[in-house]
């Protein structure tokens, strides 16, 4: 018979509802034994895999998706609070209580005293400027301090140069940060053939790094500019794979000639005559 008195089995308890069923699954004596064994660096991955399937179900449009990844992602956190309030560093109030009093602080326009009448742009600013008073706090007094080292790689490179930029560290103009690129991709030519492997993949990084720049200069979010051209990737080698399949052949029993080909086609078809 079910107990109705144990929050698990409440429906309408919500947070406290979950953090029951985290708690009973890391019980040391009846818990799972896979939620047992696990810890901050072991879960760290499974948090940042369900924040890029909220993002996936968003970029759907599946709301009966993001409902569910949602509520994966909010059990990530659930579950880092839950080690650390074994640890005896914190719990999930505390998790609540930081960010709600942070959301407080970070708009003195909604909850202070400082007029809403401002636009985006100065409230991004105004953001901003409390971020710096927060990292300052923590001790945190370079310009680059704080850029979380678990971003994707193209998303951190963009964060380190906006902080940089906001310190003068900045081409000035988009035409010289593409005469960089062309800078990198000539010193990424000789390296090729005359350097050790580790110096190759350093002068592939610098030209990465350069393109991040343009992209950022260009007010182009670099990482969903790939994704999206990953996206365009995979839909034209499909077409590829379709197309050759009609024959009864592979990619693999095809050239490159006839693939390029039908690279072509599957453009022409997607109504694409221009040159990407």
């Amino acid at each position: 018979m079910t107990n109705t008195a144990d929050p698990i089995y409440n429906v309408s308890e919500g947070m406290e509802r979950l953090r029951a069923v985290m708690a009973r699954l890391r019980d040391p004596e009846t818990g799972c034994p896979w939620d047992i064994e696990q810890n901050f660096a072991t879960i760290s991955p499974y948090t940042i895999e369900e924040a890029y399937e909220v993002d996936d179900a968003i970029r759907r449009g599946d709301m009966d998706d993001l409902k569910g990844e949602l509520g994966d992602l909010l059990f990530q956190s659930v579950f880092h609070a839950r080690m650390a309030e074994e640890a005896g560093a914190f719990d999930l109030q505390d998790v609540i209580r930081a960010i709600t009093d942070k959301m407080i602080a970070r708009h003195p326009h909604i909850f202070g005293d400082q007029s809403r009448d401002k636009s985006a742009d100065q409230q991004t600013a105004d953001w901003e400027v409390e971020k710096a008073r927060e990292r300052a706090r923590r001790g945190e007094t370079g310009a680059l301090d704080g850029v979380a080292v678990g971003l994707p790689a193209l998303m951190r490179a963009e964060k380190l140069q906006k902080r940089a930029a906001r310190v003068g560290f900045d081409w000035p103009t988009t035409g010289e940060v593409i005469d960089k690129i062309a800078e990198e991709a000539r010193e990424l030519a000789e390296a090729r053939d005359t350097l050790p492997q580790e110096k190759i993949a350093e002068e592939v990084g610098d030209l990465l790094f350069a393109v991040t720049n343009l992209a950022r200069h260009l007010d182009v979010d670099a990482e969903t500019a790939l994704r999206g051209t990953n996206e365009k990737f995979l839909r034209r080698f499909r077409y590829i794979e379709a197309s050759l399949a009609k024959g009864g052949r592979t990619p693999g029993q095809s050239t490159l000639t006839e693939m390029d080909a039908l690279w072509d086609a599957a453009k022409v078809a997607e109504g694409n005559t221009s040159g990407d």
